[in-house]
């Protein structure tokens, strides 16, 4: 099929297949509500340049007839384009199943987990890039190195037959890959409770042609059998040894060689771990892996430094599940004494599922003298139910002896931070999905600038 036509193209994972499909000489359109609200420009004008046509999502795509739609789960049935596709009988396409096109296509590692995917899918491919192997990759986050090229980040056509992707489980589609080598990082309530999830690994697993799994994630067990391993226990395959954590990175070994990662906390240990373990599996040599992350640069919005004025650093992380919750501010607390926690929560239904888990997370990880600023919860349109407010995670935190603060409108917080902050502490702004998050990061910078 040549023209497709991309329905919510602002969103990490169908924007990274319009480009794909762009980048292979197919004629892409696409439409997103973010920007006819004229929202995320850049990544209008980034997505224009690869020659993705931006349409308003009122139906009108459907008149320059492209030959299927595709649309993920978080499109609503009655969104505009799709009412018009299904009234010129044009073909929708899940978003899960066109990528599911390509990871037949090419020799695919597909990285599964509720967290850390596109931090591993990123180092795997500039592990793979830096050997020489010219790798594909179709990712959530934009990688830095990739940006620094112009591009969007989250996609880019190699020439061989190596292809990197995220595996989802938020909506269950991840069942339909059938990926040369699977990678699974771990597993949280996230989208769905913990049974269901090894559910859905397993059966993920079972159309792997190999796979390589968390030597110590809790309720992993029955999946280590038959797959190799990674961790930094004894009992991993692939594990760090000599491991040294510090507020800019860590250094370790694996097998005798050095490895520094210019990423701190723990949990980057083990990505790199996962990414080590896939790579070797590719054919790269372990001095190989270690230059690649050694240049290794990144991904947008994952523990990304925006900046330091007056001795405080902001960072800016796309921590929105309460396990990224706790990990991102283990890291944090590395780079200073006192955290000044932002957190957005991305939607009325995630966070309706993951209350008591994100209570938890805050109580436990806040210290005497943090803040915990809530504004409120992110809407992105559609008909969810707004049964929920940040002031429900606000009010017990705080009752737990916690400093949680619930500001209904976040554009009072930059104001409200500079004031609070002082030389040594570390801001640090979570959230997911809403495309602004990093702008209001560079926001909180630049007050605390003036």
């Amino acid at each position: 099929m040549n023209h497709l036509h991309f329905v919510g193209v602002a969103g990490a994972g169908v924007s990274a297949l319009a480009q794909f499909h762009a980048m292979g000489g197919g004629q892409a359109s696409g439409s997103d509500r973010a920007f006819d609200r004229g929202l995320a420009g850049g990544l209008r004008a980034a997505l224009e340049r690869l020659g993705v046509r931006i349409t308003p999502q009122d139906g009108s795509a459907l008149l320059s007839a492209p030959e299927a739609v595709v649309a993920s789960t978080a499109i609503e049935e009655d969104n505009a384009d799709l009412a018009a596709a299904r009234a010129a009988r044009v073909r929708i396409i899940h978003r899960a199943d066109q990528l599911a096109r390509y990871v037949q296509q090419y020799r695919t590692i597909a990285v599964a987990g509720t967290s850390g995917k596109s931090t591993v899918a990123a180092m795997i491919f500039e592990i793979l890039a830096a050997a020489g192997k010219d790798p594909s990759v179709i990712t959530g986050g934009g990688l830095r190195a990739l940006e620094e090229r112009g591009l969007v980040g989250n996609a880019l056509r190699g020439k061989s037959d190596l292809l990197v992707v995220e595996a989802d489980e938020s909506d269950g589609t991840l069942v339909r890959y059938k990926p040369w080598l699977g990678v699974l990082l771990n597993v949280d309530k996230d989208h769905k409770e913990v049974p269901e999830l090894v559910r859905m690994f397993t059966e993920f697993k079972g159309r792997c042609r190999d796979f390589i799994v968390h030597a110590e994630a809790p309720a992993l067990e029955g999946l280590r059998p038959g797959s190799a391993t990674f961790g930094l226990g004894a009992g991993a395959e692939t594990r760090a040894e000599d491991l040294a954590l510090d507020a800019e990175g860590s250094t370790f070994f694996v097998r005798g060689v050095r490895f520094r990662l210019a990423h701190p906390g723990r949990y980057n240990v083990e990505n790199a771990l996962a990414a080590v373990a896939a790579c070797l599996k590719a054919g790269a040599t372990l001095d190989e892996c270690a230059r690649g992350l050694a240049e290794f640069k990144g991904v947008a919005r994952r523990f990304e430094r925006v900046g330091e004025a007056r001795g405080v650093r902001v960072i800016d992380d796309f921590a929105h599940n309460p396990a990224k919750v706790r990990a991102a501010m283990a890291a944090a607390r590395l780079q200073g004494p006192r955290l000044l926690a932002v957190f957005q929560p991305h939607g009325f239904t995630p966070t309706r599922f993951n209350r008591a888990e994100f209570i938890d997370a805050f109580a436990d990880t806040l210290a005497p003298g943090d803040v915990l600023w809530l504004p409120e919860i992110y809407y992105a349109g559609g008909t969810a139910q707004k049964t929920i407010s940040s002031k429900d995670l606000a009010d017990p935190i705080r009752s737990r002896g916690k400093d949680a603060r619930f500001v209904p409108k976040r554009d009072e917080l930059p104001a409200l931070i500079a004031a609070e902050a002082k030389e040594g502490d570390v801001v640090m702004v979570m959230g997911a999905r809403d495309p602004t998050l990093h702008d209001f990061a560079r926001a909180v910078l630049s007050q605390l600038q003036k």
